[in-house]
């Protein structure tokens, strides 16, 4: 049987595990040389475009941040065609401006998580992709401009820290990641922006702002009841920007995301393993025949 296809791939997080509106909808589990994705795939239409849907942590929210099998996630995406990925994220502000129940649309990363899986480039194969945009900026311009039309309080551009979790910032910490400048700080984000970019496909977050972090001690301290009742009200927001983005999306690419790979892989040809190859055939295949 012929594996449904999808243009747009959305990873849905905390709080947001379907989507209303799909129609055509059937469920794939698809095998990847890396393990099982994190649920079933929904594949469907969504504003007139081809749209595969991920719960990040399974339905029911099963799977930690560390836990993440997103080498997995990623491949099952591309291997569907996916060639856009709009990801939800909530996270926690560190400006006063930037208030719960807003959305941020970031430009930046810093990679404050520990021992995850972050490559499909090794055991054999040596590639170093460009990652100094870490976010399709022609994707993210899109969703910014959907969410502002969807009636959110959205802010352009910021910097994402990644942290590893599961637990909350210490105070110390979060003062440290004020003080470095940083917009907001989620669990999530990493690897997928560096595997999304190695599979060439465009890559862009909705940072949907639940709380203050621990830094804000005039504020109440993050909780998960502080996070859920605030990413409640974001989620009709983010889903209401992906309706809105998924219809805008051109067919022609011309980002640097689709190409990505392209001189990044500095292994001889001949001297990378037959097998590896083969695993990787649908992330490296055209640079390596």
């Amino acid at each position: 049987m012929t594996q449904p296809q999808a243009r747009i791939g959305v990873i849905g997080g905390t709080g947001l595990y379907n989507i209303e509106g799909i129609t055509d909808v059937k469920e794939v589990r698809p095998d990847t040389p890396f393990g099982k994705p994190s649920d079933a795939i929904m594949v469907g239409k969504l504003s007139g475009e081809s749209i595969a849907f991920l719960p990040r942590h399974g339905r029911g929210h099963r799977i930690s941040p560390t836990e993440l099998p997103s080498r997995a996630n990623i491949y099952a995406l591309k291997s569907l065609g996916v060639e856009f990925i709009i990801s939800s994220n909530s996270c926690g502000s560190f400006k006063e401006e930037l208030k719960p129940g807003h959305l941020l649309i970031p430009d930046q990363i810093i990679d404050r998580t520990k021992g995850r899986q972050s490559t499909f480039l090794n055991d054999g194969v040596v590639g170093h992709i460009a990652f100094a945009k870490p976010f399709c900026p022609t994707l993210s311009d899109i969703v910014y401009q959907a969410a502002k039309e969807a009636g959110a309080t959205v802010h352009k551009g910021g910097v994402f820290i990644a942290m590893e979790g599961p637990a909350f910032s210490t105070r110390a910490e979060s003062r440290l990641y004020k003080a470095w400048g940083a917009d907001v700080i989620g669990m999530t984000v990493l690897p997928e922006a560096k595997l999304a970019r190695e599979a060439e496909i465009c890559y862009a977050s909705i940072a949907c702002i639940t709380d203050y972090d621990s830094w804000h001690e005039g504020k109440e301290t993050v909780s998960v009841e502080v996070v859920l009742t605030i990413m409640r009200n974001n989620i009709d927001l983010a889903k209401k920007t992906i309706k809105l983005a998924a219809g805008r999306l051109s067919l022609k690419r011309e980002c640097g995301c689709a190409n990505a790979l392209a001189g990044a892989i500095i292994t001889d040809k001949a001297m990378i393993p037959a097998a590896q190859k083969k695993k990787l055939d649908l992330i490296i295949g055209k640079y390596v025949k």
